[in-house]
């Protein structure tokens, strides 16, 4: 076991001794304090000492050509002083590397969110698009609250809207919630918890009168795509939401009993609904293709369609109803029932909401109603 006083000068021109594969130079001051010289020119330097069980270990404190000898130097002397108050420098290295990056735990909740979640391309998207680019590379224990709540806020000032930004925060913050229950390392505190956030007010509600319905259904009906007319037209009398009628089947409706099954809905829960004679009109009118269970396939390709953002574009661009979205025809169902006279239990029931909570953002809508039945409730008084 050679010793030498290391120095930068000793450093620089130390070799391997002949006919050795390596040899390790230690420091005469520092104790465990190591040059190690190899047969292939490379050089490196390392801490080498026993831990409190008594093994031999070594810390690889970095190359010659990558670190100056004097922070070698004056590693070693804070790694000794360390393992003289009975830490393991070693073992503390191997933990830090035993927490994982973002992106792993990333993978292992896309991994969970496929099997469980109806709207895995959403969260798969926000997180390829927004979360891997800033966190991907970065150990889970280095993600701390400021530096996430700085992110959030930098997003919102590119001029992302504050419900995607708290859409973020929320699949963000799951991951490690999932890392938690999974018992993943560095996934015991979750750095979106406690952030600070303004109210959302996301109640955005368009609903067409029956002049701007007759206008879209005008300009449907020239649209390339052949079904836009019929999808349109069943979402303004269903009520449904534009994913669960791309999907619908034929083995689903049920015309005798004027109804439409879906097995599977926002809620998680399947649902009738109630089919008119102006929808069944529309069911009778939809092409059939030979061997293909969907309600209103792609004619080019007999499957659901994927979109129709590009022909919903160029209709609300030519019926003159710029913003309109395809969402907004569930509500427009709403707003017509409702103002028919039909009560929010009913509609509720129609549009398949988990809760009355959830219809009641139509209630002002039946205010003509409501008026009707107090003119009607003082005539008979004055009688």
């Amino acid at each position: 076991m050679p010793k030498a006083k290391l120095d930068y000068a000793f450093a620089a021109t130390a070799e391997c001794e002949p006919g050795k594969a390596k040899t390790d130079w230690y420091d005469e001051a520092i104790t465990g304090f190591v040059l190690e010289c190899r047969a292939s020119g490379g050089r490196t330097y390392y801490l080498r000492y026993q831990d409190q069980g008594g093994r031999q270990k070594q810390f690889k404190i970095g190359r010659y050509q990558d670190i100056r000898f004097a922070d070698a130097k004056k590693r070693a002397l804070q790694l000794r002083s360390e393992v003289v108050m009975g830490g393991d420098p070693g073992a503390t290295k191997a933990l830090v590397k035993s927490i994982p990056l973002y992106s792993e735990l990333a993978a292992m909740h896309l991994a969970d969110a496929k099997l469980h979640q109806r709207s895995y391309a959403d969260t798969e998207m926000y997180v390829r698009r927004h979360i891997l680019p800033k966190w991907g590379r970065t150990r889970l224990t280095d993600i701390n609250s400021r530096s996430v709540a700085q992110w959030l806020s930098d997003k919102q000032a590119s001029g992302l809207a504050p419900a995607t930004v708290e859409k973020i925060r929320v699949i963000f913050g799951r991951s490690f919630v999932l890392g938690s229950r999974w018992d993943v390392p560095g996934c015991d505190r979750n750095p979106t918890r406690g952030l600070p956030r303004k109210p959302l007010n996301n109640a955005r509600e368009r609903f067409l009168t029956a002049e701007e319905a007759a206008r879209l259904r005008l300009a449907v009906a020239e649209s390339q795509n052949t079904q836009l007319r019929h999808i349109v037209g069943l979402l303004l009398l269903t009520g449904a939401r534009v994913r669960e009628l791309l999907d619908a089947r034929w083995e689903h409706v049920d015309v005798e009993r004027r109804a439409w099954f879906i097995p599977t809905s926002k809620t998680g829960k399947p649902r009738y609904v109630p089919l008119s004679s102006a929808a069944l009109e529309i069911l009778e009118t939809l092409p059939r293709f030979k061997g293909c269970p969907w309600l209103l396939p792609n004619p080019e390709t007999l499957k659901p369609f994927v979109s129709i953002r590009h022909g919903w574009l160029r209709a609300i661009r030519v019926a003159r109803l710029p913003g309109l979205r395809i969402h907004d025809l569930r509500h427009s169902a709403a707003s017509f029932m409702v103002n028919s006279g039909v009560d929010l239990f009913a509609v509720g029931k129609v549009l398949g909401h988990a809760s009355y909570q959830s219809t009641q953002r139509y209630s002002h809508l039946a205010n003509d109603t409501l008026l009707r039945a107090v003119e009607a409730g003082a005539a008979k008084q004055a009688l």
